[in-house]
This record gives structure tokens, sequence and C-alpha cells, in this order.
């Protein structure tokens, strides 16, 4: 039975610049970096962004930008302080796609290699909540009009 995520590995072009780049956006903390040796495809390096396990291992970087991502939550006072280190940063950003009230705000931003990112003030919970709530408004709306 699966018990949780065990690592994520993402494939960059550059180590040094990528580990910049976890460094500031994410406080990721450099917990081994292979150097010359490759135990598994190519050099790595290992983080720890909270308790989460993040691998960078050397490789091409993907050919274009998607909405494939990975989310990070964050609590919604932080979010300001997020954006700011975003655009401090300088990485590109992505708009957030429109929202329904209740359903939390984000953070897309791309790394260096084409990968998509996202800072999340939302749990599932929220969302769940936030989607039943609007189902629950267009049942009400529909069955307003077809009573007419």
């Amino acid at each position: 039975m699966i018990s949780g995520v065990s690592h994520m590995t993402f494939i960059v072009q550059n180590l040094d610049k990528a580990t910049e780049f976890f460094q500031t956006i994410f406080s990721a903390r450099i917990v081994y970096d292979s150097g010359s040796r490759t135990f598994s495809l190519s050099r790595e390096r290992f983080f720890l962004v909270g308790s989460l396990w993040l691998v960078i291992m050397e490789g091409p970087s993907l050919p274009e930008q998607t909405y494939n991502h990975i989310a990070f939550q964050i609590s919604d006072g932080e979010f300001e302080a997020y954006k700011e280190r975003l655009t401090k940063a300088g990485v590109p950003m992505r708009e957030a796609r429109s929202r329904i009230p209740g359903e939390g705000r984000s953070l897309y931003f791309y790394d260096y290699d084409n990968h998509l990112f996202e800072l999340h003030t939302g749990t599932l919970e929220e969302r769940l909540a936030a989607y039943s709530r609007r189902l629950q408004e267009e049942g009400e709306r529909t069955e307003q009009h077809s009573s007419r």
C-alpha cells in the first residue's frame, strides 16, 4: 500500500543554477551532492523542502512550458511575501487561472528548465467545499429558471 510521496526528481540543465532557484524560492536545504560521481543516471543533488525530498538531476531541459505542475501549500498570510520573493528572483510567472470564492490563491512560476510550480493557499477540504457550494448555487439557479 502506498504510504505517501517518497521524492520528486526534476531534470535540470545546470545544477548550480537550479540549486540557486530551489534555495532562493523554497529555502531548500542540500542534503546530498553527488559531485562528479554518478550513482544514478547523472550528477544529482538532494534537497529537503520542509520534510519533502526533492532531487535535481543533470540532463536536458523540458522542450516547452506546460501546465503540468507541483503545488506547495503556503498560508494566505505568506502570499504577498512569496510574490515579492518571486518578483525579486526574476522567475517567469504564469497568470493564475480564474478562481471561485473560497478556493484559495495561487502563484504560478517556472524554473529555468520549464518546470511549473505553484504556491497555493488553500487546502483540499476548502476547495471541495467551495466547489460544492458553487454546484449547489448553480443547481438553485437552474431550478429557478426551469420553474418560470
